[in-house]
């Protein structure tokens, strides 16, 4: 008959490292962490086909003064389109077509997206003054900044911050909002459930997903997009620039400019803030690559 042999001990569910194990166990859920590390990093917004857009209204795109949009401008269901010129659009104009139909079916489902996120902190009255991490901020009704919000990437360039409001949201004049530590301006989202003002000379970064409008005052610049679903989009001279995750913090861009010299090609690239152009010094001409915050610029023979 085949010996049987007992374990050396056997740990009863009164023991000491049990219950020590059971409190470890309760800690780790209290701060979000389990056995593969640290608590999941919420994944960025998919806005299908609107992505390609850097305003998209619901009814009208009014504009005053020299804005420039550097991406798509559309307009659906609505028709209205005034003020351009004077100001540019980089990208194409959509009006009632088909693609802006679809790119507003699929803001609608970023946007619903955006609202149903769990929640990882709740925020509320003003942003200013405060460093965020990435995650999933609630605002159950308005948000305002006042002065300057920094979102901390830790690190990540794939990190995102999203920002569920409930009614509207409102930035001061001169207001900013800093991206620092590889955040990308393309992983923001400010979810917005009614309408959206950002101030006069205000800085913005990010992509507003509003129910209804969104108004640009006086000099406000944007690193994002402006998605209305419902209601119009208003600008007085302004420069909105469509955020590419492809391009934001590396400084590739439009021009591909990835900052070392291959072959016989100078390789120089400067950018502000992120933004670091690498020259790829293949092929003549030159190569602008937008950054977050700058863009690189290279040369090549």
């Amino acid at each position: 008959m085949r010996p049987v042999f007992a374990p050396a001990f056997r740990l009863s569910p009164s023991s000491p490292l049990v219950a020590a194990g059971f409190v470890l166990m309760l800690v780790l859920a209290t701060l979000g962490l389990g056995s593969t590390g640290a608590r999941a990093q919420p994944a960025p917004v998919d806005l299908g086909t609107a992505d390609s857009f850097a305003v998209l209204a619901g009814q009208a795109v009014t504009n005053t003064g020299p804005s420039t949009v550097a991406g798509d401008l559309g307009v659906h269901p609505g028709t209205a389109v005034t003020g351009f010129p004077p100001g540019t659009v980089t990208g194409s104009t959509h009006i009632a077509d088909a693609v802006a139909l679809q790119a507003q079916s699929d803001l609608t489902t970023a946007y619903n997206d955006a609202a149903g996120r769990p929640a990882t902190a709740s925020v509320s009255g003003d942003l200013g003054g405060q460093t965020l991490t990435p995650g999933v901020y609630e605002a159950s009704s308005s948000l305002g900044l006042t002065g300057t919000v920094t979102l901390d990437a830790q690190g990540d360039p794939d990190a995102a911050f999203i920002f569920q409001i409930g009614s509207t949201l409102i930035t001061g004049s001169a207001s900013d909002v800093n991206l620092i530590n590889g955040a990308q301006a393309c992983n923001v989202f400010w979810q917005v459930g009614s309408s959206a003002t950002l101030g006069t000379n205000s800085t913005f970064v990010g992509n507003v997903l509003a129910l209804t409008s969104i108004s640009a005052n006086t000099g406000a610049t944007v690193d994002g997009r402006l998605l209305a679903r419902n209601g119009e989009v208003t600008l007085d001279n302004n420069v909105i620039q469509r955020a590419d995750c492809d391009d934001d913090g590396n400084g590739n861009g439009d021009g591909n400019g990835n900052g070392n010299g291959d072959g016989n090609g100078n390789g120089n690239g400067d950018g502000n803030g992120n933004g670091n152009g690498n020259g790829d010094g293949n092929g003549d001409g030159n190569g602008d690559g937008y950054g977050n915050g700058g863009y690189g610029h290279r040369d090549g023979y």
